[in-house]
């Protein structure tokens, strides 16, 4: 099977030009980048490896990955990205939105495949969902279109909510879309929004005990 049609197979759109990359011992080399750690998604990567087998492409025979994780440490995205591009990976995969631009910002020339993105358009990844131009397709989530229905859902869980406690990753750029979705929605069903940016991985046990004291307080 050629690279172009392996490209296909995994985003399931159509193939963009294609510039000529070094190949690892003639093998078809996948960069895959993420955000987490190689525990964590270690179902998500089981199952990507498992479908490759599926349609016929597997580690050592025909197939190369090479994995690098940023571990939750956004600011590490950059280096890993530019160092899959340095070793001439065939195809960059990832999901979420900062290693998609971590990706997207290291090469206009390898393709970047992504399983999902919150807002590919409202987050710069593309400039149009029927028509992505460059070398970066995938998966369009629209996770800010749903904010409001999300919220409304969850005023009916919780008829007595009044204060709506929101953790906030601020690493990433859709952050900043849902945000501003949140805060809408809020003010159409007359909630109290407070927001707790996560900085580290470490802030998320310290904000979300206060964001749970925040709801106790809401419900009182």
């Amino acid at each position: 099977m050629r690279r172009r049609e392996f490209i296909a197979l995994l985003s399931g759109a159509a193939v963009w030009p294609l510039a000529a990359h070094t190949q690892q011992a003639g093998l078809t080399t996948i960069g895959l980048l993420g955000a987490s750690t190689a525990a964590a998604q270690s179902q998500w990567t089981a199952a990507f490896v498992h479908r490759l087998h599926e349609l016929g492409w597997t580690e050592g025979r025909n197939l190369a990955i090479e994995y690098r994780w940023s571990e939750g440490q956004t600011e590490r995205l950059d280096g890993l990205a530019a160092e899959l591009v340095r070793i001439k990976v065939d195809v960059i995969v990832t999901h979420n939105t900062p290693p998609i631009l971590a990706a997207k910002q290291a090469t206009a020339a390898i393709p970047i495949v992504f399983a999902s993105a919150g807002d590919p358009v409202g987050s710069g990844i593309v400039t149009n969902l029927a028509r992505p131009g460059g070398n970066v397709t995938g998966l369009s989530s629209q996770t800010a279109d749903t904010t409001g229905k999300r919220i409304e859902l969850l005023r009916e869980l919780i008829p007595g909510l009044r204060r709506l406690a929101t953790l906030v990753d601020v690493g990433n750029p859709l952050t900043a879309l849902d945000i501003s979705e949140v805060r809408r929605a809020a003010q159409t069903f007359g909630l109290e929004v407070a927001m707790f940016e996560i900085r580290r991985a470490e802030d998320i046990l310290t904000l979300s005990m206060r964001s749970r004291a925040a709801y106790r307080h809401s419900t009182l």
